[in-house]
Order: structure tokens, then C-alpha cells, then sequence
């Protein structure tokens, strides 16, 4: 039988209170009506089951607004010790210099901020809140000052595709290491929001190509949820992937709901089979969970099934889901007409000796999905080895 990778990204909901009404927000959260529905303790034994799956998984404790949970410092020192690296990702207005040193203590291994506009008025109207993009600065500010490294987390809109440039610079000026530019799916609130046109989503993501090489050496800009985007950015002659791969729901990712629900991404909403971690643990549900068996086995239909580029992007499953009810359908969100002679299957490149030593120095929490995305890319390319030369010249592309 074939060895079973872990995943090395689990993005955790912790709570559904919030103290913002985001008009996207695709669990629904509010203040009024949320919860946190795992209590301490069992929140600490799915943590050490996280550790067990995988103990050098990168671990996203979220919500709704995770630093409303009073335990949250508990919940992130836990993780850490047991080897996790932990990231916080909330929208700032609860980080003062007192919970900015406590970060800082449960040594997070960074913090996401959300940011939507380089100025108050969009941001507050998509937020809910009057305040909030001022408040998000303000924690970026203190994050900065406490030497705690963060990442700027923009949603696309119709609204505002054109501010990515601008945004850009805010965050460089600010000191953040990335930004991390996000596709809606539209699930949740969502559902009432009218998505980008597959059009205006290759354009903005050739204009991610452009401002990622503009801004190379100051600031990480690059897309998530956008398997697209090597192939996009090879069309324009670029080696730059930053970070970004295909679609790694159920087959390096999952997400657990606040209730303990389990499923292979934020944006793939939990249904009546969804498994939890009430009945079976992490790992029996990471091995034996159907949904999770099909994203590995199966290929994606329709025109991702067709394309060349299925294995380095394969299309967005959540997207996939939200606008056809299966899983496995092509992306709606893509434009590109396959190729009509596809290239063969390849077999996965060859890591060199010295690649592998080199691989071997990334810090432990990330390498799973340093080395994934290499070798995505390589498969994209059309390469048979990978070498030190190849990471260098990736490493320097992406601006590190």
C-alpha cells in the first residue's frame, strides 16, 4: 500500500463569534449568535492529534475572531510546544501591546491581518465596521514592534481588483513578509456577493504577476485559492510561483470546523457525512474519510480533466462544489481552453542529493509545503531533476 502523506496545512475555526458582519464570510459568524462549541480540554486533545498526524504541520487558529477565546493563548503555547507552527489569523482590532507580547510568548510563528482596501471606506463597508481598516493597521504597528512576523490577507471583489498595487505598498511599508491575495468562493455570506467573472480573474492574476515582480525583494505577493497561477505566470515568461501550487484540499490540507467537524478546506462547507472529531480521531478521519479518498484518487471532470496543466493546478475544488454540487466538476472560474494535444503524464521529478540536503535546512513546519510546491512547478515545467540551482533561482524569485 502507498504511504500516506500528513497534511502540512490545518486551518482551524475555533469559534464562530466575531466581533466584524463581513460580507464574504463564509462560516457566518457574528457576535450575537456564535459560539465556541469546543471546550478547552477538548480543544487541547485535538491539538495533540494534530501533533500526531503531523507534528511539524503549519496550524492556522482562526474563526470568526480567535482572540475572542479566552484560552486562545493556551490553545497556540500547546501547539507550539508540541512542535506546530502556529499561525493566528484574525482582522487585528483585539491586538494590543498585551496580547501582542502574549503572542509573542506562545512563539506564534506569525500572525494574519485582514486588510481588503488601502483606504477606510471599502474596507469598512466589506468589514461591517466602522474602524476596522484603521484598527488592522494599528495591529500590523504593534506586531511590527514586538518583532512578530505578519501577513496581509486581501479578499478580491468586483469592488477591488484594482487596489492589489496599492495594497501592496501599504503592506510593504508596513513591514509585512507577504500578501496573500484570496479568490472568493462563494459560500456562506458569500453566497449573496456576485464573484469576479473568469475574465476579470486572468487579469487580476496577470496583474499579481506584475506587481509580485514590482515588488520582488520587498514584500511576498502572491494568490491563494488560485491554482491558476503558475500557469498564468508562465505565459508571461515567469519563474515566479510564490508559493503557490494547485489545489491541495483533502490531499495536503484540511479544516476543522468549531464544532469538530472535519472537511479538506475552509471553503468546502461541512454536510450530514462530514466526520468529527466527537467520533473518530484526526488521523483515522484523515486516512479513511470518502471525500477525502476521492480528492486523491479521482481526477477532477470536464475541462480539468482535459487540461495540461491538471497536475501542477487541477482547478479549485470549493469553487467546483459551491457553483455545481460536485466536488469534482471543472472550475468555473477559469477561462483557459485546453490544449488539444495535452502532454503525457510525467513521472515526479528526481530530488538531487544536494537539493535534498539543501530542502533538509527549511525549517521543519514548512517544508512539507516548500517541497510540494517545487515540485508542482517542476512537473509544470516539464522537468525531470531538481536541483540546488532551481531552488535558488525559485528562492530568488519569490523575493527571499
Amino acid at each position: 500500500m502507498e504511504k500516506l502523506d500528513p497534511p502540512f496545512l490545518i486551518s482551524w475555526n475555533l469559534t464562530t463569534r466575531c466581533n466584524l458582519k463581513c460580507r464574504h464570510c463564509y462560516i457566518d459568524s457574528d457576535d450575537a449568535s456564535g459560539t465556541d462549541a469546543i471546550s478547552t480540554a477538548t480543544a487541547l486533545r485535538i491539538t495533540n492529534e494534530i501533533a500526531s498526524l503531523n507534528n511539524n504541520a503549519m496550524l492556522i487558529l482562526t474563526g470568526g475572531e480567535p482572540l475572542l477565546r479566552p484560552d486562545i493563548f493556551d490553545i497556540a503555547s500547546h501547539a507550539s510546544n508540541l512542535g506546530l507552527g502556529v499561525v493566528i489569523g484574525t482582522n487585528g482590532a483585539f491586538i494590543d501591546n498585551t496580547t501582542a507580547r502574549k503572542l509573542a510568548n506562545c512563539r506564534v510563528k506569525g500572525v494574519g491581518i485582514s486588510l481588503d482596501s488601502a483606504s477606510p471606506g471599502f474596507h469598512d463597508t466589506f468589514r461591517g465596521v466602522c474602524g476596522s481598516w484603521q484598527n488592522a493597521v494599528t495591529a500590523m504597528a504593534r506586531l511590527r514592534a514586538h518583532s512578530i512576523d505578519f501577513q496581509v490577507q486581501f479578499t478580491v471583489t468586483k469592488e477591488n481588483l484594482h487596489e492589489i498595487r496599492r495594497v501592496a505598498e501599504l503592506s510593504a511599508n508596513a513591514g509585512a513578509r507577504a500578501l496573500n491575495i484570496f479568490f472568493l468562493v462563494c459560500t456562506g455570506r458569500g453566497r449573496a456577493i456576485t464573484d469576479i467573472t473568469p475574465d476579470e480573474y486572468e487579469a487580476t492574476l496577470e496583474e499579481i504577476v506584475r506587481v509580485a515582480e514590482e515588488f520582488t525583494g520587498k514584500i511576498i505577493v502572491r494568490p491563494r485559492c488560485a491554482p491558476h497561477f503558475l500557469r498564468v505566470a508562465s505565459k508571461y515568461g515567469n519563474e515566479l510561483s510564490g508559493g503557490s501550487s494547485g489545489c491541495v484540499a483533502g490531499t495536503s490540507y484540511l479544516r476543522i470546523t468549531a464544532d469538530g467537524l472535519v472537511t479538506p478546506c475552509p471553503y468546502i462547507q461541512p454536510d450530514i457525512n462530514s466526520p468529527s472529531l466527537h467520533r473518530f480521531s484526526l488521523p483515522e478521519i484523515w486516512s479513511t474519510s470518502p471525500v477525502f479518498k476521492m480528492l486523491r484518487s479521482q481526477s477532477p471532470e470536464g475541462r480539468c480533466n482535459r487540461c495540461e496543466w491538471k497536475v501542477s493546478c487541477g482547478g479549485c475544488r470549493a469553487r467546483a462544489l459551491a457553483s455545481s454540487g460536485n466536488i469534482m466538476a471543472e472550475d468555473p472560474l477559469c477561462s483557459y481552453v485546453p490544449s488539444e494535444n495535452p502532454r503525457e503524464k510525467q513521472p515526479p521529478p528526481a530530488w538531487t542529493s544536494e537539493a535534498l540536503s539543501r530542502l533538509e535546512k527549511v525549517p521543519q513546519f514548512l517544508r512539507p509545503m516548500i517541497k510540494t510546491g517545487i515540485e508542482k512547478y517542476a512537473l509544470a515545467k516539464g522537468l525531470c531533476k531538481i536541483t540546488p540551482e532551481l531552488m535558488t533561482s525559485l528562492r530568488h524569485k519569490a523575493g527571499k
